[in-house]
């Protein structure tokens, strides 16, 4: 594999490591750690803020495909954590049921 082949391969490899660590923090896939969904919004952000600047600092050094996906990851990450960030307002401003205690017995 030639130099230029072996950095576009390593370019999508990072992109996609940052779609999938920013998946995994907004809950939406299994830690491969862990084995469970870990829910960590701030983390999703890094991620997404990452993407965000990597396509800022390589405008115009980009392929047609490359610049196309990873304009399209980011859009499909952005609208995945609007998402999550709209549930956990609305976990926040439903109110809480009262918990209703039943009496003991004696």
């Amino acid at each position: 594999m030639n130099q230029t082949n072996n950095n576009d391969f390593l370019f999508m490899q990072l992109v996609i490591q940052n779609q999938q660590l920013a998946m995994m923090s907004m809950g939406k896939t299994k830690s491969p750690f862990s084995d469970k969904i870990e829910r960590n919004l701030e983390y999703a952000k890094m991620a997404i803020d990452t993407l965000d600047m990597l396509l800022v600092k390589t405008k115009g050094n980009l392929g047609e495909y490359e610049d196309k996906f990873l304009q399209e990851v980011i859009r499909e990450l952005k609208l995945n954590y609007v998402d999550e960030v709209e549930k956990d307002k609305k976990i926040e401003t439903t109110p809480k049921e009262e918990i209703k205690e039943e009496p003991t017995q004696s």
